[in-house]
């Protein structure tokens, strides 16, 4: 009988690099699941990605360990291939919303179990223009804020990191002129952060992506933040996202299976907490129940 075969890409330095001292137990679990594994240390930023694309092929599960955006890259490299495979994950990094999101367990160890061992969950993914992303991608305040910040700094505090990082830049709120087209709809106002989501936590705070979310419905919940006038309207706009109470006109939020963003001038955009390039122009299309993630109990994904 044929032996299955395990590809594990795992990023070295994500989180506090606590794979390093769970390395040989997550491949201990691996083997006596049946598997034949091949390791992959990601050497470089898309190291993860090209490897995915090009080798998941000759493989039956893929297994990746790191931050979110280590789960991009070796989703956008699936998306990319020919072959759609299922991927395992273990969250090792800052913050990890996607597997919080997926109820996948924070420990390493239990975390390696469900990948090998666990259910499948057919998960949206979003296409933005050519690329891809798992649940988030954003634009204006902040947003930068994930891929700037000083990778030994998001490793001793975690995503209090970006927190603090975030607040330096609160003198410097620069707005942006779009026109935002979905299912027929047009607004065109000016807009100091943007997000498209299909997550129930984001930066490590739940319940920010709106309410009745699902992570297989076909449509994102999008939260778009207008330029406030006056003190008093950030903090409408505040209280709006933290304890989600829709009592301001500053906070636009919606669902849509495609959205298109056009902007006067390029726009700097992060998906999944990595740099997403500049544009001027962003088609945004959810690509319903596109990959196989393993989970623990499916049922338990339920909205919020």
């Amino acid at each position: 009988m044929k032996k299955k075969k395990l590809l594990f890409i795992f990023n070295p330095h994500a989180g506090k690099s606590l794979i390093r001292n769970k390395l040989v137990d997550l491949l201990d679990i691996f083997v006596k699941a049946g598997y034949e594994v091949v390791t992959y240390p990601t050497q470089a930023p898309k190291d993860g990605l090209n490897k995915t694309r090009d080798d998941s092929k000759d493989y039956d599960l893929v297994v990746c360990s790191g931050g979110d955006g280590t789960l991009d890259e070796i989703i956008t490299g699936m998306m990319q291939s020919n072959n759609k495979f299922p991927i395992g994950y273990i969250p090792s990094g800052s913050t990890n919303d996607f597997a919080t999101s997926l109820k996948i367990p924070k420990n390493m160890i239990k975390a390696a179990q469900v990948a090998v061992g666990g259910n499948s969950f057919y998960c949206d993914i979003g296409r933005f223009n050519q690329d891809y992303f798992v649940y988030i991608a954003a634009f204006g305040l902040f947003t930068d804020v994930s891929y700037s910040t000083n990778q030994d700094f998001k490793n001793l505090l975690g995503h209090v990191a970006y927190i603090l990082e975030g607040v330096k830049r609160l003198p410097f709120i620069k707005s942006y002129s779009l026109k935002v087209e979905y299912e027929g709809n047009v607004i065109e106002d000016e807009f100091i952060y943007g997000m498209i989501t299909n997550s129930t936590s984001v930066g490590g705070f739940k319940n920010m992506t709106g309410k009745n979310v699902h992570l297989d419905d076909g449509v994102f919940e999008v939260t778009l933040i207008k330029n406030p006038t006056n003190p008093i309207e950030l903090q409408s706009i505040i209280n709006s996202l933290v304890l989600r109470v829709d009592n301001t006109a500053s906070v636009y939020s919606f669902k849509t299976s495609h959205i298109k963003i056009t902007s006067k001038t390029a726009i700097s955009w992060t998906l999944d907490g990595e740099y997403g390039g500049n544009h001027e122009v962003v088609e945004i299309e959810n690509e319903n129940k596109a990959l196989e993630i393993m989970v623990g109990n499916k049922e338990k994904i339920a909205s919020i």
